[in-house]
C-alpha cells in the first residue's frame, strides 16, 4: 500500500541509509509537506512496515527501497505520471533508462595545497557561471539551491586562487550527517594539479557521516577511489 505522508516525521522509522534516502529526507527537511510541487509517499507492507519512501519534485521521482513491492511502485508512478524516476530497481517494468555507478565513502583525510583558499559560502551566481549548467534556468536553480542551503540540507564550496574559482562542488542533499556530492568541476587549465582532490577531501571532512555520489560508467572511478570512495551499486534514471 502506498500512502501520501501527512507529517514531516513520517519517514523516521525508515532507517535504511542510501543515496536515495538521503536525497528524499533532505528534500522533506527543506520543503516539508506544504508545497504542491514537493510531495512525499511511503509504501507499507502487510505488517505496516515501511518498505519504500518516495519523493516527487514536480515530475521527478526518487525512490529508496527496502524489500519493496517493485510492481506496485512501478504501477504507482505510471498512474501518477512522471518525467523521471531515480532508484536502483524497476528495470523489469521500464525499458528506457540511463545507468551509472553509486559510490560511497566515510573516509576523512584532509589535503592541502599552497596559495589556495576554500570558500564554504561562494556567491551562487559565480558558482552557476563556473559550473556552466547546460540550458539550466538560473532563477529556478538559484531559488531551489539557496532554499536548501538556508535550511541546512545543501552546501556549496569552491577552491579559489587570487579570489578566482578553480574548482567547485555542491552537497545537493544533506541529512543526518550524510550527504550526496554533486556538481564537482575543476577549470580545465587547473586539472590534474590536485585542486579537485583538495576540494572533495575538504567537503568529506565537513560531513561526519557517509558521502554518496552518482558517476557515469567508465568515468572518474580512479579519481574518487583515491579519495576513499568504493562502488556500492548502480543508479538508474528511468525516463
Amino acid at each position: 500500500m502506498i500512502k501520501k505522508i501527512e507529517n514531516v516525521n513520517a519517514f523516521d522509522k525508515y532507517t535504511k541509509t542510501d543515496l536515495y534516502s538521503v536525497r528524499i529526507k533532505a528534500l522533506l527537511s527543506a520543503y516539508g509537506i506544504c508545497y504542491d510541487f514537493a510531495v512525499f509517499y511511503k509504501q507499507l507492507n502487510n505488517c505496516g512496515e515501511i518498505t519504500a519512501i518516495i519523493s516527487k519534485l514536480d515530475g521527478d521521482f526518487t525512490i529508496s527501497m527496502n524489500n519493496a513491492d517493485e510492481g506496485e511502485l512501478a504501477e504507482f508512478i505510471n498512474v501518477i505520471g512522471y518525467s523521471s524516476c531515480l532508484c536502483d530497481g524497476l528495470s523489469d517494468y521500464f525499458a528506457d533508462y540511463d545507468e551509472g555507478i553509486i559510490m560511497m565513502s566515510d573516509r576523512k583525510t584532509q589535503y592541502n595545497l599552497p596559495y589556495t583558499e576554500i570558500d564554504e559560502y561562494p556567491k551562487l551566481m559565480d558558482l552557476f557561471n563556473f559550473q556552466d549548467y547546460d540550458r539550466a534556468d538560473f532563477e529556478a536553480w538559484y531559488v531551489d539551491i539557496s532554499h536548501r542551503i538556508r535550511h541546512g540540507t545543501a552546501k556549496a564550496y569552491s577552491v579559489n586562487i587570487n579570489n578566482e574559482i578553480v574548482s567547485s562542488g555542491i552537497f545537493s542533499s544533506i541529512h543526518n550527517n550524510n550527504a550526496v556530492l554533486t556538481s564537482v568541476n575543476t577549470a580545465p587549465e587547473f586539472r590534474r594539479m590536485g585542486y579537485g582532490s583538495l576540494l572533495v577531501s575538504h567537503m568529506m571532512c565537513d560531513i561526519s557521516g557517509k558521502v554518496f555520489l552518482m558517476r557515469e560508467k567508465n568515468k572518474n572511478e580512479h579519481f574518487y577511489s583515491r579519495l576513499g570512495f568504493i562502488n556500492t551499486g548502480k543508479w538508474r534514471l528511468y525516463k
